[in-house]
């Protein structure tokens, strides 16, 4: 897969993989499938599953994550009021911190802070 077509899909291309690609062929491929097998639709959408992935990553309050995923999530349309659906669920499961995170991140990324 190139890596056009993976920006689209996960919404930023991390460094890792562009290193990856360059110094273990075979290992990038092999990762670039199985990114191919989780992200196409099936019983779940593209849409559903990068919901879900925003949601660990918020939980995991793992910042670099919960950008590229929200950046792959508009790429595909998934609104702001799904995201925001998603991470109440984490909030559910893994705190008010990992709300926060998310919620901040989202603000930030669609660029409607509230005004204080």
């Amino acid at each position: 897969m190139d890596e056009k077509k993976l920006e689209e899909k996960i919404g930023k291309v991390p460094v890792i993989f562009k290193d990856l690609k360059e110094t273990d062929p075979d290992l990038y491929a092999k990762v670039m499938g199985l990114d191919q097998v989780i992200w196409d639709d099936g019983a779940l959408s593209r849409q559903t599953k990068k919901v879900i992935a925003i949601a660990i990553a918020a939980a995991l309050r793992d910042g670099h994550a919960v950008r590229a995923q929200m950046a792959g999530a508009a790429n595909l349309g998934v609104s702001k009021e799904e995201i925001e659906e998603g991470l109440r669920v984490a909030f559910l499961l893994a705190g008010m911190p990992a709300y926060v995170h998310g919620k901040t991140a989202l603000e930030e990324y669609f660029g409607k802070r509230a005004q204080r």
